[in-house]
């Protein structure tokens, strides 16, 4: 299997990306320019967690966007459906936890971290809304969600010159740098049947998270939500900082 197909067989996907692991994080600094670090530093930021509080890293592939948190001493799960990411992020990096897990059916207890991101893997997520509907429940009272995803250029020029560069440069450029220079085809048809900014702001809403908010990066070309989970009611007991329990079988990397 080389290339995935836009109907998101979790099989396909994931062994797409089991093939490009190798390479993932230097192909990705090339066909970003560089940007690819920057939009990272703008997630941790927006997440906001501090020294003791527990992260969830959904997508987290081989843990290059979980590493910030766990440098500064914040609990974080990576977690991805990738083994071949995952196994590449535990030899670089043997103190994050690594999980291999579906988004559509976290292995993880209700209310387990107190803030869930995902960056640039939601897009590749068969069921994209109950993903989102899984990481309101894996996420505690009062908790964020944080989410950086390629949108859509809000001017119509810059629009315009994007979209050509998904669809000639960037395959061009992936036959030089990449073993599996068809998943960069993927990426490129997968951003472009993507909601843009409000679309993915109304899925987010509609999937029970409060205070949806998103900012535009590099002209839209990427867009970084943030919404809320509601406050635990009167009486309601969350589970205690750093405190998880696992409800569903995992496997550990």
């Amino acid at each position: 299997m080389n290339r995935a197909s836009l109907e998101k067989r979790p099989d396909e996907v994931a062994a797409m990306f089991d093939d490009v692991a190798p390479k993932y994080d230097v192909v990705n600094d090339v066909l970003s320019v560089g940007q690819a670090r920057r939009w990272r530093r703008i997630v941790v930021d927006a997440v906001g967690s501090e020294p003791g509080g527990r992260v969830l890293d959904l997508a987290a592939g081989t843990g290059t966007s979980s590493e910030p948190y766990a440098d500064a001493g914040i609990d974080v799960v990576a977690c991805d459906f990738s083994l071949g990411m995952l196994k590449v992020g535990k030899r670089r990096r043997p103190d994050i936890d690594f999980v291999a897990g579906d988004a559509t059916e976290l292995p993880f207890a209700d209310n387990s971290f107190d803030s869930s991101t995902i960056s640039f893997g939601l897009r590749n997520v068969n069921e994209p809304k109950k993903a989102l509907e899984e990481l309101l429940r894996v996420t505690r009272p009062g908790g964020r969600l944080v989410i950086a995803e390629f949108s859509q250029p809000t001017a119509a020029l810059w629009r315009t010159a994007y979209t050509e560069y998904l669809m000639r440069a960037l395959p061009a450029i992936a036959r030089r740098v990449s073993s599996n220079p068809d998943a960069y085809v993927y990426l490129a048809e997968s951003i472009r049947a993507w909601p843009g900014q409000d679309g993915l702001a109304a899925w987010i809403a509609e999937s029970g998270w409060e205070d949806v908010e998103y900012r535009n990066l590099n002209g839209g070309i990427v867009a970084v939500h943030r919404a809320f989970k509601a406050p635990a009611a009167p009486g309601e007991e969350p589970l205690r900082p750093g405190q998880v329990r696992l409800t569903r079988q995992t496997t550990a990397v």
